[in-house]
């Protein structure tokens, strides 16, 4: 059951503190909290829940609130509870009246939050905010429009226009079939998992066998317990581990040896489901999960091991989390990780998360896709493509040929001897368009070095999608501040007292040739 009462943000004098005062305007969790467009991204939230039936449930400006403030933390679950206890700001955030010292909910709901969102929620949170940030930003640069001209020149939607020739024209006719430029790229969320070896994976397959057969067995008069040899197991494997150069015959014969432990086990653990008939399923649903899991790991290494080979369709590297496969990415120091690949359009700095996927795939398949994407957002084509050498195939360049879009690469065929006047700036700007594709490189950096983008904790699936739709939410509203704080220091409507001894100093950036100023009114 929900309890939700819309979200028109109380003021700060409103806010109660029993150690009186008010909160400061300068704050980013205030200001976060008046910008953010809550009852569009409330609506998303609770979506898949019962507007009268089972348990009062969280409220929903929390529930999405705090894994705002967790991302952008950089906390774990537990310290995000905390710091919403101490700290009033992030209770202002989060929509409450008055300040308490209690926590909004126990740190373990987040994995039911985080698999009630999943990828597709946050498409949607991310289309409600990109579509409050366009309107934002139109009002600043229509502000800026008025002051430069001293006048009003907007045209209201609909209207009629002049063109040179004196007739008139409707503004949808006038409006750009190409426009911008979009920037893709793909790139790796590795996951939470120990790096994973043959050799250690058969390893843990067998140790979870052992205790599924000792949850089967039941002692009763006569009956022997069925033999593992583990501590003869152990001792195999920890023979290899331990040493600091494995020879490859070392490696394979260790690996035949847990073969046949794990092959043994799995023998005995359906002998034993066998012996309990119609009494019932003995295990409960994560044993029965494991020992699939186990089953599947089994077969997969046994034909590696028979047929000489190191892969596989649908390679299993971790029991705990089945659906994580290796990612052949060939770059110096990670040839092969283990994650998430997605696909990522930028566009004027912001971040749109396209395709989320656990197996291996061509990037270059997804570019077309990407720029319907971009047309379904925007209204219209973009003028330029920005993107590495595998998304230039013919089928994409074809297609952007004839929907009149401009590709960075190099073209494809001998380069002609001269080129004409037109063709050589077409060239240059060809060549600035692809220099300026380092800027997605950036924001993965920014991604994996500030909003744990770089090492995803969550365990399912679902949850571990629901985890990076939430970091390129963060970093859009990172962005989405920069871009306000950097408008309103541009815009002279806006009153700035000059102060010399300020901590907002080191805020303001120094490219804007703006010194010790201090922002009055936001």
């Amino acid at each position: 059951m929900i309890k939700y009462t819309s979200s028109k943000q109380i003021s700060l004098e409103d806010f109660i503190q029993p150690f009186g005062g008010t909160l400061s305007k300068e704050s980013r969790w205030v200001k976060l909290a008046i910008l953010l467009p809550w009852d569009e991204l409330v609506s998303v939230y609770v979506k898949s829940m019962s507007q009268k039936m089972g348990r009062k449930a969280v409220d929903p400006r929390v529930a999405v609130g705090t894994l705002i403030i967790k991302h952008i933390l950089r906390a774990t679950d537990e310290d995000t509870i905390e710091f919403i206890k101490e700290n009033p700001y992030l209770q202002y955030f989060l929509g409450y009246a008055e300040y308490q010292y209690e926590q909004p909910f126990a740190s373990s709901l987040f994995v039911s939050i985080r698999r009630r969102l999943g990828e597709q929620a946050f498409e949607e949170l991310t289309e409600h905010f990109m579509t409050r940030v366009h309107k934002i930003e139109q009002k600043i640069n229509l502000k800026r429009k008025e002051e430069s001209t001293g006048s009003d020149d907007s045209t209201p939607p609909g209207s009629k226009t002049e063109d040179s020739s004196g007739n008139e024209q409707d503004e949808a006719d006038t409006k750009p079939k190409h426009k911008g430029h979009l920037i893709v790229d793909a790139t790796v969320a590795p996951a939470d998992i120990k790096y994973p070896t043959d050799l250690d994976l058969l390893n843990d397959s067998r140790e979870k066998s052992e205790r599924l057969i000792d949850l089967l067995y039941v002692p009763e008069k006569g009956k022997i317990k069925p033999r593992t040899y583990r501590e003869n197991a152990r001792k195999n494997y920890l023979s290899v581990t331990k040493q600091r150069k494995k020879r490859k015959k070392t490696i394979r014969k260790a690996i035949r040896s847990q073969l046949n432990y794990v092959g043994r086990n799995l023998r005995t653990i359906e002998k034993l489901l066998d012996e309990k008939g119609t009494q019932g399923f003995p295990l409960t649903h994560n044993q029965q999960k494991i020992y699939w899991v186990i089953q599947e790991l089994y077969r997969q290494q046994k034909q590696m091991y028979m047929d000489k080979i190191h892969k596989i369709s649908g390679r299993i590297v971790s029991i705990s989390q089945p659906h994580i496969r290796p990612i052949v990415r060939g770059k110096s120091g990670k040839e092969v990780e283990f994650g998430a690949k997605i696909s990522i359009s930028l566009v004027d700095g912001y971040s749109y998360l396209d395709r989320v996927s656990w197996d291996a795939y061509n990037e270059g398949t997804d570019l077309i896709s990407q720029i319907e994407s971009y047309r379904k957002r925007f209204g219209y084509y973009p003028e330029w493509v920005s993107a590495d050498n595998i998304y230039g195939n013919r089928e994409n360049r074809a297609y952007m040929k004839n929907h009149g879009i401009n590709y960075s690469g190099a073209a494809l065929g001998r380069r002609p001897k001269t080129l004409s006047q037109e063709r050589k700036e077409l060239e240059t700007e060809r060549k600035k368009k692809g220099r300026q594709r380092s800027q997605v490189e950036g924001s993965f950096g920014v991604g994996k070095r500030k909003y744990d983008l770089d090492l995803v904790k969550a365990k399912t699936k679902v949850t571990s999608e629901s985890w990076i739709g939430m970091v390129y939410l963060v970093m859009n509203i990172a962005r989405f501040m920069r871009v306000i704080f950097c408008a309103i220091l541009k815009t002279s409507g806006f009153y700035l007292e000059k102060l010399e001894k300020s901590n907002l100093v080191r805020l303001i950036p120094q490219r804007l040739g703006i010194a010790r100023y201090k922002l009055v009114t936001f």
